[in-house]
């Protein structure tokens, strides 16, 4: 089944396209990533999902239900957190989710139940009698998931959760999510691209307004010429070899990553879009090298971003 179906969205703003006929879907239970860089169309394609904006031209369905013709019936069926969460940091984290889940149309006597769940489950029980504004950055965006999470919806919409928090913070809430994603289906929006590598199952990549890519992240990683090599040769000197296969066309950047017995270890990367697998093998054999390995890297999901939304 599916939980979201995108077809031919647009959004325009006084003229300009920010979403120009994109078309997506997303199964139940599955986690999403959506990228882009700045100004692609990210946070207009999340706000228009939830009902926060309304689109120039298209359909959308959310769990069946049609958006514009039922689009109360959706809200009840999405959590969203936005980039910059909407907290009252003079209510207490247990009277603030009280009185959203009450906006949400949670019934009083379910309240108090529906709130305490929302908690645990983002680990926020231990501050729900604290002053919103005295909480840690990481602490707020728990209490913001908690606001997504408080009336049981099927879709999260989480735009940017991670961002200004600590390492450490952002593999707490990044464990959260993955946890989260056993009983909900979750829409993701990041800049960390490591994270949706960790987290997501799929990825769908914007541009301009426009959809470059949708696909499992293996089935991304294909799409990458070339990319990381790394090579194992007997030579004499490592440093001078990488000097002179980082001239070589295509090659973009050559680090020795080890020397042992004169055997130079090299990991030559790639220009975006470069196959330098012949190259570098012509290079070898050109230079009567001994050769013990010559072997591709996985191309990172920063690889395939790289590629598909350069200028």
């Amino acid at each position: 089944m599916e939980m979201i179906e995108v077809s031919e969205l647009r959004k325009s703003y006084a003229g300009h396209q920010a979403v120009r006929g994109i078309s997506f879907s997303v199964a139940k239970g599955e986690i999403v990533g959506l990228l882009g860089p700045n100004g692609a169309g990210k946070s207009t394609t999340m706000r228009i999902l939830t009902g926060y904006l309304p689109a120039t031209a298209g359909s959308v369905r959310v769990a069946g239900l049609d958006l514009l013709t039922e689009s109360l019936a959706v809200r009840r069926k999405v959590g969203y957190m936005p980039e910059l969460v909407p907290l009252y940091p003079d209510m207490r984290v247990g009277d603030f989710l009280t009185y959203r889940a009450a906006l949400k149309g949670v019934a009083r006597r379910q309240a108090r139940v529906k709130v305490g769940a929302a908690m645990e489950r983002c680990g926020v029980t231990d501050v729900a009698r604290k002053m919103i504004g005295a909480l840690s950055r990481g602490y707020r965006q728990r209490v913001g998931l908690a606001d997504a999470l408080v009336h049981e919806p099927e879709l999260l919409i989480l735009d940017e959760p991670t961002a200004g928090l600590d390492p450490n913070q952002i593999r707490s809430v990044r464990e959260l999510i993955k946890e989260l994603g056993k009983g909900h289906t979750i829409l993701l929006s990041t800049h960390i691209l490591p994270e949706v590598e960790m987290v997501c199952q799929r990825a769908i990549i914007i541009n301009r307004g426009k959809i470059e890519a949708s696909d499992t992240l293996g089935n991304l990683a294909k799409r990458v010429k070339g990319g990381a090599l790394l090579v194992e040769v007997k030579a004499a000197d490592g440093e001078a070899l990488a000097r002179r296969v980082g001239a070589l066309p295509g090659v973009s950047a050559v680090t020795v990553s080890g020397v042992t017995d004169g055997w130079v270890v090299l990991e030559c990367a790639a220009r975006p879009g470069e196959d330098i697998r012949g190259t570098v093998d012509e290079f070898i054999k050109r230079e009567n090298l001994p050769l013990r390995e010559f072997r591709c890297g996985k191309a990172s999901l920063e690889d395939v971003f790289v590629e598909l939304v350069q200028e």
